[in-house]
């Protein structure tokens, strides 16, 4: 079943102008539509509908070290709590956070790239209230943080 992830505004890229009413379809690990929310709801009137505050865009990729932690899972949490479920390889530095990664879709890349919502593609999501603050994030489909 389709999920439904709206916010204030959506943005395809986070350079892109903003779209008031945006929505995305999220079904398993891969984003099924993007378009404005009114004409989403008519092409998939049976996915779940999750609203949200903010700004809905791309997941980010982290391009530093990894937020300190007392374990390479809570490592691998604090980057999905900041809205990014992808990190580069050059910081990740052991077996155990390579696995964490793994375990939680987390991918790890060789350089920094450009992220965007495409139709097709891997459903990576994250949402930004005014002040920065991730309030949620979608991980290959899997809605892996909230704050709320």
């Amino acid at each position: 079943m389709e999920t439904i992830h709206t916010a204030d505004a959506v943005r395809v890229t986070w350079d892109s102008d903003p779209v008031k009413n945006g929505a995305v379809v999220v079904g398993r690990d891969r984003i099924g539509a993007v378009g404005k929310l009114d004409d989403v709801r008519e092409a998939f009137p049976k996915a779940r509908v999750r609203s949200w505050p903010g700004t809905l865009g791309p997941a980010r990729v982290h391009e530093g070290p990894l937020p300190d932690a007392p374990s390479p899972r809570e490592r691998v949490h604090a980057v999905l709590k900041l809205g990014a479920v992808a990190v580069l390889e050059e910081y990740v530095d052991s077996a155990e956070l390579r696995s964490a990664a793994e375990r939680n879709d987390v991918v790890v890349l060789p350089r920094t790239r450009r992220t965007a919502l495409v139709p097709t593609g891997r459903a990576d999501l994250a949402v930004f209230d005014e002040a920065g603050e991730c309030v949620a994030t979608v991980c290959a489909g899997r809605l892996v943080h909230r704050r709320r």
